[in-house]
């Protein structure tokens, strides 16, 4: 039987009672990195936590070498005990996990997915955003035209919308949302559940301002998103200033929706030519 298993974001002592036997009775380990599982296993051990380390196989499985893993141990799914998990937190959630789901799915298969470690759900908890309702993207596209339509998708969305992001590309993002809506407000959570967790909480003008002020950026994050109260127009900043369009009319629709003289919008056009 496969088995899902939650593993701590941070804090070992996150880890189940459920999850520990279900560790030390498995012959097969599918890890997203075997090198991290090892290592959670062993400092388990060490602390007494876990009474012994399990005689098991264990087998790199991702997004690149997940179909064929699944030609090599699909066979092994159903006869021995064979855990997935991911490097942390909850696997087969914006993880290829998911592969592993769709083919026990498709083949009955029975598999079981524990409770336990979530940073989506801790990071909302934590946000205090009141509607109770958001969406879960994962990580942005890295970079070109996926990855502004997806922002400003979600920068339209009237749901809460949580984020992962890494930290070279946080600053990043956080400059591209004050570009379209300096006042959206954010809640970012540094290092869940580690020692240098932080919560930060304001517009996304305030949070750049301070994050480049701590020099906060080092850590991996969990960012949400309020979901829009209204039309935005501001949104609608970045669609103007791409369109095929002289100068002067760029500057009278941004003027027209965003306020401010024509002549400003027009000056500040010119000079990021």
């Amino acid at each position: 039987m496969l088995t899902f298993v939650p593993t701590p974001l941070g804090n070992l002592q996150d880890i189940t009672y459920r999850s520990l036997s279900v560790f030390e009775s498995a012959t097969l380990f599918l890890c997203e990195d075997t090198r991290v599982t090892r290592h959670l296993l062993e400092l388990l051990h060490k602390r007494g936590l876990m009474e012994r380390l399990p005689e098991a196989d264990f087998l790199s499985f991702n997004e690149h070498n997940g179909p064929a893993r699944l030609d090599e141990v699909g066979t092994r799914l159903e006869a021995e005990n064979v855990v997935y998990v991911s490097d942390a937190g909850m696997p087969a959630i914006s993880d290829p996990g998911q592969l592993l789901v769709r083919y026990c799915q498709e083949r009955e298969i029975a598999y079981d997915v524990l409770p336990g470690p979530s940073a989506v759900t801790v990071a909302y908890a934590a946000s205090g955003f009141e509607s109770g309702r958001f969406l879960f993207y994962g990580f942005l596209p890295h970079k070109g035209r996926e990855r502004r339509e997806a922002l400003e998708e979600l920068l339209r969305s009237p749901w809460d919308s949580v984020l992962y992001e890494a930290p070279h590309r946080l600053e990043r993002l956080l400059e591209e949302i004050v570009s379209r809506d300096p006042d959206r407000e954010l809640f970012a959570a540094k290092e869940l559940s580690k020692k240098h967790q932080r919560y930060y909480r304001g517009s996304a003008r305030v949070l750049l301002e301070r994050l480049r002020a701590e020099n906060a950026f080092r850590g991996e994050w969990v960012v949400i998103i309020a979901g829009a109260k209204d039309s935005a127009p501001a949104l609608y900043q970045e669609d103007i200033r791409s369109m095929d369009l002289p100068p002067k009319v760029k500057a009278k629709l941004l003027a027209k929706l965003l306020g401010g003289s024509v002549s400003q919008w027009y000056q500040e056009l010119c000079q990021k030519k």
